[in-house]
């Protein structure tokens, strides 16, 4: 209807100014001849279709670009559920090929962030058993210990692809990401200097060097009732949305050598770690439990 508006308005405003055009120059130059009149008010009506014409390519443009757009994003969609899907497949190079998919969709896309760390997390948090870690004296099955580890190289190139897509360093991503690992089994994981929002990792269970050195979190970090079969290193992170530790077991020592947190402090672990450095706690942070040998002021 516009459009239709527009070139009827156009058709009528191109004959006034070529009627018009033709009048004023008869008018003011009686020794012009008429014909040379006549072809410069076409020229002035004219030039006013041309500009229709502009604006209706234009139009055209803009809604073939919207509809490239939108198709672009159908697609997208559509291979990022098969990449979801493939992530059950039983084959593990499957589910490894299935991750890189999403993770380059990630990149590619920056609506999909948030939504595959997400994937990742909940990845991370399906149930994964070491026979080698059985303690009930039984040889483990050697069936069994190739398909744990074909699982683990899967489960840590998970993690991997999570410290990949947050942003650190001088990345001009300020969006503040979320993890979730709750009751998740997580193998030397790493945030090293990576920037994000809130960390949940309740009933989490560490495995080896957790190295969360330099992290910086806006929002609460939660290692509630987490179990750390060996060293937490967070070494100069910035908590900013405070720090929970309560009921979180430690095998091994936890250096806070330069750390920062803000807002709380929940230090009520079932048993005491021994400590590296010290963590320092800002103004107006509430502190629960006995911070004896956890804070440095």
């Amino acid at each position: 209807m516009q459009g239709r508006v527009l070139l009827a308005v156009s058709v009528i405003s191109a004959v006034l100014i070529t009627v018009g055009t033709t009048v004023a120059l008869v008018l003011l130059e009686p020794a012009a001849s008429k014909g040379e009149a006549l072809k410069t008010g076409g020229l002035a009506g004219g030039a006013i279709v041309a500009l229709y014409a502009l604006w209706l390519n234009d139009r055209r443009r803009r809604t073939e670009e919207a509809r490239h757009e939108l198709e672009s994003d159908k697609i997208a969609d559509e291979r990022f559920a098969r990449s979801v899907e493939l992530l059950g497949n039983e084959a593990d190079q499957v589910r490894v090929g299935a991750l890189h998919a999403l993770a380059w969709h990630a990149d590619a896309t920056p609506r999909y962030r948030q939504t595959v760390l997400d994937v990742f997390c909940a990845y991370l948090r399906r149930p994964f058993h070491d026979p080698a870690a059985s303690t009930n004296g039984t040889p483990p099955d050697p069936a069994e210990l190739l398909a744990a580890d074909r699982e683990r190289q899967v489960r840590s190139t998970a993690q991997r692809l999570i410290a990949d897509l947050l942003p650190w360093g001088q990345s001009e991503d300020t969006r503040a990401y979320h993890l979730d690992l709750s009751g998740a089994h997580l193998e030397h994981f790493r945030l090293e200097g990576r920037r994000i929002g809130r960390l949940v990792a309740r009933d989490a269970r560490f495995v080896g060097i957790t190295r969360m050195n330099e992290l910086q979190a806006s929002k609460p970090v939660l290692l509630t009732e987490a179990s750390f079969a060996g060293r937490l290193t967070l070494r100069d992170a910035r908590l900013e949305g405070g720090l929970s530790l309560k009921e979180s077991t430690f095998a091994e020592e936890v250096a806070l050598d330069g750390a920062a947190v803000s807002t709380f402090l929940d230090v009520r672990t079932t048993a005491q770690p021994a400590l590296v450095g010290g963590l320092s706690v800002a103004p107006g942070t509430r502190v629960d439990g006995d911070s004896n040998g956890w804070v440095a002021t």
